[in-house]
């Protein structure tokens, strides 16, 4: 047993140690091609680093030519590397082509995704390899590609996600080489374009800085994150092992931050957080971590504490939020629920001490408590889920589930022309549910089938409620992948929209993620909803992996933008310069273009000039009951 601990432990601190050396090698290479404008000079420093990155045979840098009907190889190190940079080939030819087509990183866990015939033929053609795409600004460049392992080994996926995070950041400056390659030879170097070249320098900079940030720390509070707080306490976990000593672990959950996001907005929601999260810096010590797992969740690490001390410095923290914050004219007064546990009492690994943890809020939000200490005799977990999936069942089956609706508007005449359906839960135990947790509920106990049909015979029967009384709208209906795939959509969905002219009462809000289904099933149950009369728009677009290819193939006529490009829109230039391609590119294919998340009239006036054609968010109205909605219509 003491040698399995003893190797336990050898093997975390392994891992660590790799960790720190992925970091180390990520963070040399951006100094070495921070400032370094020479092509070659960046191939060569990126195809070294790169090969040692995933300890690969050799590296190669496809880049795609002018004429996008081939590519070229332009820099690679290692075996055979001499032999084969500088040659070209077909597009059609080889991994390349199928990376420039998909957008997709290619490597052996691929094979599994693709038909028979396909898996043989790339099986045989790709054999031990993995090429990333490397993403400009702009347009697509081409990839790196790695072949064969130095120890014979396959490519998995953490050599994967290792080759896409270096990827995304050399393109930068590969991009920028390759602009001053481009303008040295054409003699059009001048001042202008010097003081250019001086902000993508800046733009490079940053990106390297914001790469170990998003490595190890959040954007919002610039706390560590759910990565770098797993590696603390896991190391705290091992020094506690040998020292035979505690570790007390706080799950710190704000109360009603939902409703502070709703009312005020998710900008001022972000302010407050950091806020919280400096009020509770100056209650850590330096061998103490305080992190942001995501949401409104804090988790603090108390290494060298047993339960006692555990519960006081909770105490201690509960208290510095006694003093209301100020968010410019807004006071908010903030409370908040914390979940304990403790290394080894409660759990001896990080999984079992963050469940026991979040056990332990959960019972102190639901008895009114501040603190909660995690107590096993009480831990009814699986009961618990047991119980939510029964109560979404009876919800289910008793129509307890509500639809709220949100208006759309035409920017062009400011009226409304449609709404979207959003399903609403009150439950006489638990209140409000956030429909993240029904819909999660829902989807992974088979359920969410029957909550997708019923929410489109719902949306439908309002839609005919309106149109006698008020006007035609459609009504949008967010549609599941597993629910449109499934082999009975199409009979269920005959039995709910008799004809055409139920059908353009609706509209079907897919993701793009759906494009990774099976194309030709896709495309025919797709052709099958629209001989319904029913419309089709992509959602949260520029979110998932869209092929441009497939969506001209597909009967969709609405894009839907992400809220994360709009949020940031009128500050910053990149999501401005994103909105406006993705407005061009929808019109382009024919597409009528949604905007979602708007909460200022800055937003609505850029979006207007952009060209955005329908408008929906909070500054024209929260999804609100039926009732409430026809107010707006009249």
């Amino acid at each position: 047993m003491k040698k399995e601990t003893t190797l336990n432990v050898v093997n975390l601190s392994r891992s660590l140690q790799e960790k720190e050396t992925e970091i180390g090698l990520l963070q040399k290479t951006f100094t070495e091609i921070g400032s370094e404008l020479d092509l070659d000079k960046v191939f060569q420093i990126v195809s070294e680093r790169a090969r040692e990155l995933i300890n690969a045979e050799t590296i190669l840098i496809p880049l795609l030519d002018d004429n996008c009907e081939t590519y070229t190889y332009r820099g690679g190190a290692g075996k055979n590397a001499d032999e084969i940079v500088g040659e070209s080939l077909p597009l059609e030819y080889g991994v390349c082509g199928w990376v420039w087509k998909q957008k997709r990183p290619w490597w052996q866990g691929m094979l599994d995704e693709l038909s028979d015939e396909e898996k043989n033929l790339w099986e045989r053609e790709a054999g031990n390899m993995i090429l990333v795409p490397l993403q400009g600004k702009r347009h697509f460049l081409g990839g790196i590609a790695g072949l064969n392992k130095q120890d014979g080994s396959t490519f998995d996926k953490n050599d994967l996600n290792l080759l896409q995070l270096f990827a995304s950041i050399v393109s930068v400056a590969i991009e920028n080489a390759m602009a001053v390659k481009s303008m040295e030879a054409s003699h059009e170097l001048n001042e202008d374009y010097r003081f250019k070249l001086e902000n993508l320098n800046k733009q490079l900079i940053e990106s390297s800085k914001e790469l170990e940030y998003l490595s190890l720390y959040d954007s919002v509070t610039a706390l560590p994150n759910r990565s770098l707080f797993h590696d603390r306490l896991a190391r705290d976990i091992s020094e506690a092992k040998r020292n035979d000593t505690e570790v007390g672990v706080l799950l710190i959950d704000i109360d009603s931050f939902k409703d502070i996001n709703d009312t005020l907005g998710h900008d001022y929601g972000d302010r407050l957080l950091n806020k919280i999260a400096r009020r509770f810096e100056e209650e850590i010590k330096n061998n103490e971590t305080l992190a942001r797992l995501g949401g409104d969740e804090f988790i603090i690490v108390l290494p060298d504490h047993n339960r006692v001390k555990v519960i006081k410095r909770a105490e201690q923290l509960i208290y510095s939020l006694k003093d209301a914050f100020k968010i410019e004219q807004n006071t908010i007064v903030v409370s908040a629920s914390v979940g304990v546990s403790v290394y080894p009492e409660h759990g001896k690994t990080i999984s079992n001490l963050l469940s026991h943890a979040d056990f332990a809020m959960y019972e102190a939000k639901s008895g009114n408590l501040s603190i909660c200490v995690y107590n096993p005799d009480n831990d009814h977990l699986v009961q618990g889920h047991l119980a939510m999936v029964a109560d979404v069942r009876k919800a289910l089956d008793e129509k307890h589930f509500d639809l709220h609706y949100q208006p759309k508007i035409s920017t062009e005449t400011g009226r409304i022309v449609a709404a979207e359906a959003l399903g609403r839960w009150h439950s006489e135990s638990r209140g409000n549910v956030p429909p993240i947790i029904f819909i999660k509920v829902l989807e992974q106990n088979g359920l969410i089938d029957e909550y997708t049909y019923w929410a489109v015979e719902t949306a439908l029967a309002q839609a005919k409620q309106w149109q006698s009384g008020y006007s035609t709208l459609r009504i949008a209906v967010n549609v599941s992948p597993q629910t449109l795939m499934h082999p009975d959509f199409i009979d269920n969905i005959n039995l709910i929209i008799k004809d055409e002219k139920d059908g353009e009462l609706l509209t079907f809000e897919i993701t793009e993620n759906l494009f990774l289904s099976e194309f030709d099933r896709l495309a025919d149950v797709l052709e099958h909803v629209c001989s319904l009369g029913v419309e089709l728009s992509i959602d949260d677009y520029g979110t998932g992996y869209s092929s441009l290819s497939r969506l001209r193939r597909l009967p969709v006529r609405e894009l839907k933008i992400d809220q994360s490009f709009i949020k940031e829109m009128v500050a910053n230039k990149d999501d401005e310069a994103i909105v406006h391609s993705t407005i061009e590119l929808a019109h382009n294919l024919g597409l009528t273009v949604v905007a979602e998340g708007v909460e200022t009239q800055g937003a609505f006036d850029l979006l207007d000039h952009l060209g955005c054609d329908i408008i929906q968010g909070y500054l024209i109205s929260r999804p609100v009951p039926n009732d409430e909605f026809e107010v707006l219509l009249q």
